[in-house]
């Protein structure tokens, strides 16, 4: 009984000092404008570096509507993977206007892959596996978000 009851402190006391990363984000919403007419999502905000370093790790499931967007400030080499991500995503990678210049595709879960457009960007837009391609957003569109300073907010 005692060897279970120091087993449970210890256990709470991970839990009290939890990085901050596991708590929840701030939340926005974004638009991302297409051909065929704009999709909007609520979006969690990565901009903080242990915060872009966990992304979307050890979710079991996210709504169709949702994502979280990375925020980098400067544009950089961007070096995404999916270690300990457990659901397939869609990378939306845009330039500092918002613009999307590339799009990786139904990303493996787990894989240690470096995934990058090999160019300098601002931010990263992941969406449920798939979901670009069902909403029909390709490269060129343009996401709508304060972060691009392309909102009349």
């Amino acid at each position: 009984m005692k060897r279970f009851l120091v087993s449970g402190m210890a256990a709470l006391a991970l839990v009290l000092s939890a990085p901050a990363a596991l708590a929840e984000l701030e939340t926005s919403p974004l638009t991302i404008e297409s051909a065929n007419g704009d999709h909007v999502f609520t979006v969690e905000i990565a901009d903080e570096p242990e915060e872009i370093t966990t992304g979307l790790m050890n979710r079991e499931s996210m709504d169709a509507d949702a994502g979280m967007l990375f925020d980098f400030g400067q544009p950089r080499e961007a070096a995404m993977w999916m270690k300990n991500t457990l659901i397939p995503l869609d990378m939306l990678f845009m330039d500092p206007n918002g613009k999307v210049i590339a799009i990786a595709r139904q990303t493996v879960p787990g894989s240690l892959r470096t995934i990058s457009p090999g160019v300098p960007v601002k931010s990263v837009l992941e969406l449920n596996g798939g979901r670009a391609a069902e909403l029909g957003i390709e490269p060129g569109d343009e996401v709508v978000h304060p972060i691009f300073g392309n909102t009349d907010e």
